[in-house]
């Protein structure tokens, strides 16, 4: 899946428009709040929400930001990716 990015987010939108994946990542005082994930029911299982997580990972990484999880799914991703623990505040 080919993602989009702006500041403090991450997406992808399907042939029409439509979003159908993303991220938000406000950042407070060099520190990304990952407090949304959101993926369309068609898209799911398919280890879309764990993509972005990981391009949002990336690009914290690349900024040199440190990442506070709020969302349900953030959190649970990082708990199973100890090789990411060290973006956490």
């Amino acid at each position: 899946m080919n993602f989009c990015s702006e500041p403090g987010r991450i997406f992808a939108r399907d042939e029409n428009g439509r979003l159908v994946a993303e991220v938000t990542f406000p950042q407070q005082g060099g520190v990304a709040v990952i407090n949304h994930t959101f993926v369309d029911p068609s898209l799911r299982g398919q280890g879309v929400a764990g993509q972005l997580l990981q391009a949002a990972a990336d690009t914290l990484r690349q900024q040199g930001l440190r990442a506070h999880p709020t969302c349900s799914y953030a959190v649970h991703w990082f708990s199973v990716h100890p090789d990411q623990q060290d973006l956490l505040v």
